[in-house]
């Protein structure tokens, strides 16, 4: 037996439940529907002329509905005579490569054939103007030269920094279409700096860029479609400042105020930029946000193969398995922190054989005498929380929880003869 078995395995293992976490949100059932009759009551699409290019920006995130917003999208720009078309527009993942990052979209669901429009993917950007405070403003080459551009994505809370600003159109118009070079120059200065630069490299690439409108999506809490709005261009300020408050109050975290552990089955790029979302875990890289509950361990199982080893967010972890390690790709991972400047979030945890020790370890550290006191909680990534395992030292919190229901337990956690969850 090796040192670090002699150590974990008499670690003992809790008891856990299985319980049902009821998130309350709105939810859209006719999501095509909905961005028609969005497009139509803004009168979004009157000004478009037949035969124009349109570039419409697609991000790296696994954005529920966003390949069927973006498809109905496609198909009305169609109708109204345009050729639209798809750029990746996610700063610096994907290595930042064009190569990687038309391999992210089509993994996320964005295919010619099912959006009806291609993928022009470059790294390359034109530098259209600076800032009143000399930063200069960068977009991508193929948007530059369209007749037209169209914004997309979520409005949702940021993963390093809070503000009334996070993440958005704005930021869609700096990182995404600034690709690597306006993700580094937004990065610069910290996240301390972040939103201010957001919005002022933002305004100056609405009043230079051919900037069409945006069309911003929100969530709720299990990960549905609770809003679609359009959004004129020389509203998309003011109206996300009105959606961030919104996208705050839909946000669901983990429901319990301290734990000793959390035990985190996978992370990936496409669940959240920072790999997992800090908001849930009330564990942040920066140590710029806040809210979520106070956890003292955290042990990462895995990386989804949706983020082709980019393991960013592994090291807001403090324990892995050799099983997520062999998955880190330095070149996919690395670039996402040179770029940002947060060195945390790729820094490789303790690393243990499998899942059982990776669980011991958090509860071996967890700075409790009586280890089977330890409050753990086990979920399956940060975009699941409908339901999650706890521990039997969390009953009582769970009972007096009304949305929380027991739904299995008690039982002991189970494994294959490697070692690992079944």
């Amino acid at each position: 037996m090796d040192s670090i078995s002699k150590i974990l395995d008499p670690m003992p293992l809790p008891r856990m439940y299985r319980v049902r976490h009821r998130i309350e949100g709105p939810s859209i059932s006719d999501v095509p529907g909905e961005v028609r009759k969005q497009l139509a009551s803004g009168k979004a699409l009157a000004k478009i002329k037949r035969g124009q290019s349109i570039a419409i920006t697609v991000g790296s995130r696994g954005i529920v509905n966003q390949p069927l917003v973006v498809k109905t999208l496609v198909e009305e720009l169609r109708k109204a005579g345009a050729e639209p078309f798809l750029i990746p527009a996610m700063g610096s993942h994907g290595g930042a490569t064009a190569e990687g990052q038309i391999e992210i979209l089509r993994d996320l669901g964005f295919t010619e054939e099912y959006t009806g429009a291609p993928i022009r993917a470059s790294m390359e950007t034109v530098q259209i103007g600076q800032t009143p405070s000399g930063l200069p403003v960068y977009i991508d080459r193929y948007a530059h030269e369209a007749d037209g551009i169209i914004l997309v994505n979520r409005v949702k809370v940021h993963t390093s920094f809070t503000g009334e600003i996070e993440s958005g159109l704005i930021k869609m118009s700096v990182i995404g279409l600034g690709k690597q070079k306006g993700a580094e120059i937004c990065h610069e200065l910290g996240f301390e700096q972040m939103e201010p630069r957001l919005l002022e490299i933002s305004r100056t690439i609405i009043d230079k860029a051919s900037i069409l409108f945006g069309l911003a999506m929100l969530e709720n809490g299990l990960h549905e479609t609770a809003e679609i709005h359009v959004v004129a261009r020389e509203e998309i300020e003011k109206k996300e400042l009105e959606l961030q408050k919104r996208a705050k109050k839909l946000l669901a975290r983990v429901p319990f105020k301290e734990l000793e552990a959390l035990i985190i089955d996978r992370i990936g790029k496409e669940i959240s930029g920072a790999g997992l979302d800090p908001n849930v875990v009330g564990r942040y890289h920066t140590g710029l946000g806040s809210g979520g509950p106070s956890v003292t361990r955290i042990s990462i199982l895995d990386i989804t193969e949706a983020s082709h080893g980019n393991g960013c967010g592994l090291g807001i972890g403090d324990f892995t398995t050799r099983r997520a390690f062999e998955k880190f790709d330095f070149a996919a991972s690395y670039p996402n922190s040179l770029t940002s400047n947060v060195t945390v979030s790729s820094k490789i945890p303790l690393v243990m054989k499998n899942d059982r020790q990776a669980i011991q370890a958090a509860i071996k550290t967890c700075l409790l005498w009586d280890k089977t006191r330890a409050r753990l909680v086990r979920i399956r990534d940060t975009l699941s929380l409908e339901e999650f395992e706890v521990s039997e030292t969390l009953m009582m919190e769970v009972e007096q929880n009304p949305n929380l229901e027991v739904l299995e337990g008690p039982y002991d956690f189970r494994f294959d003869e490697k070692g690992n969850l079944v």
